[in-house]
């Protein structure tokens, strides 16, 4: 009775005190002026509920669920610095997944060439056939699967320098797949924030690399990823080149030119856009950007092919389920290379590569071209899509 008492005698206070206030100065909330009735993740999963749900079928379910879940990482061990690492993440669990899963490879790395009247691709003579070489300076440790340990912050040596870079595991595959040899010419041609160049950067084999990303801000947070694992002296000699010139028109700034190009290109970056509203391109400020994705995606891939010289080989991926992004794209700069500049490629089998990971990763199965690593909560890496292509003229 006390409480009923006291409640009333609250209300009453509250409607003399709104009462008291000049109706001018009352304010009354607008939803839109405080918070978007949907936000950026909320439609972000709707959208790939329509979306990859077609594509990806009966797979779609475990895939959602893993993305919303927290990712695994893994720890790229950086040979630069003095620290001791790996005895220590050794003895917490972990495993190099590229070593231990090495002796699993196939002997040979099948071609397949864009068959121009069917569209489809088909494969080539055992003679076009070469082999899948792993740098054995590149070393990842991730925890087991279904083990969703995390790693600890990395501390410096005695130069500065980190011990290893914490990073989505399945981004290394595709500077695995770019099968980077002693003295080859590399462009990174979309390079921020930094992770791949530093896997590049460890196989100790490129005789020069040239960094590129055409965002002004983006590149200075590259180099400072660089400054705190590379020794300042390697950063500054003539075998290394950064650069934020605007990506699509690196066929005109420097063609014919590198053996080795990974085009690594901005896209919806799917699972941050589901988990994460700040900086997501799903924000509906953002719509013609995200629109305008595939068209970019396009122009950044044909520059690599024109980058390349005859005889390179170019490596497409992104962190994105999207067809129109992965799939659609690469056939578009096959067909759009062939017709407009008279550039033939093959694509490059990554199949030996799937199966010598198939214990660490997650694969999308059946795809017509490349190879997609896909989120599961026993594995819960990715999603990375990547295809490699070999230019022959």
């Amino acid at each position: 009775m006390a409480l009923l008492w006291d409640t009333t005698l609250l209300l009453r206070k509250v409607k003399d005190l709104r009462c008291l206030t000049p109706r001018r100065h009352r304010v009354k909330e607008k939803w839109a002026a405080t918070r978007p009735k949907l936000p950026p993740t909320r439609l972000a999963v709707h959208h790939f509920d329509a979306t990859c749900g077609v594509q990806l079928g009966q797979l779609w379910p475990s895939v959602r669920v893993a993305m919303l879940a927290e990712r695994k990482y893994g720890a790229l061990l950086n040979n630069f610095s003095h620290n001791a690492v790996l005895a220590g993440l050794k003895a917490q669990g972990c495993i190099d997944f590229i070593s231990e899963r090495e002796k699993e490879v196939q002997p040979g790395l099948e071609q397949k060439s864009f068959e121009e009247s069917s569209n489809v691709c088909v494969k080539s003579s055992d003679a076009d056939r070469e082999q899948l070489s792993l740098s054995p300076n590149i070393k990842c440790l991730v925890f087991p699967r279904s083990d969703v340990t995390r790693f600890k912050p990395a501390r410096p040596d005695m130069n500065g320098l980190l011990g290893y870079y914490l990073m989505d595991a399945a981004s290394l595959l595709p500077c695995l797949a770019l099968d980077v040899q002693e003295g080859h010419t590399v462009l990174d041609l979309c390079a921020a924030p930094g992770g791949k160049t530093l896997a590049l950067l460890q196989t100790q084999a490129i005789r020069f690399l040239c960094i590129n990303d055409s965002s002004v801000s983006r590149t200075a947070r590259l180099k400072r990823v660089l400054h705190s694992y590379v020794p300042k002296a390697f950063l500054t000699n003539e075998k290394l080149r950064i650069t934020s010139f605007d990506g699509t028109k690196w066929g005109e700034i420097e063609s014919n030119t590198f053996d080795r190009v990974l085009v690594d290109v901005p896209c919806t970056t799917d699972r941050h856009s589901v988990m994460e509203d700040d900086n997501n391109i799903f924000s509906k400020s953002r719509t013609g950007e995200r629109r305008r994705l595939p068209q970019l995606q396009l122009e950044l891939l044909l520059a690599g092919i024109q980058a390349a010289c005859p005889g390179g080989e170019i490596l497409y991926s992104t962190c994105a389920l999207s067809q129109n992004q992965n799939l659609s794209v690469v056939e578009q700069a096959i067909y759009q290379a062939r017709e407009k500049d008279g550039i033939h490629l093959q694509v490059v089998d990554l199949r030996p590569l799937t199966r010598m990971f198939r214990n660490t990763f997650h694969f999308a199965p059946d795809l017509h071209l490349g190879e997609m690593v896909i989120p599961h909560l026993t594995a819960n890496f990715g999603p990375i899509y990547m295809c490699k292509l070999k230019r022959l003229t």
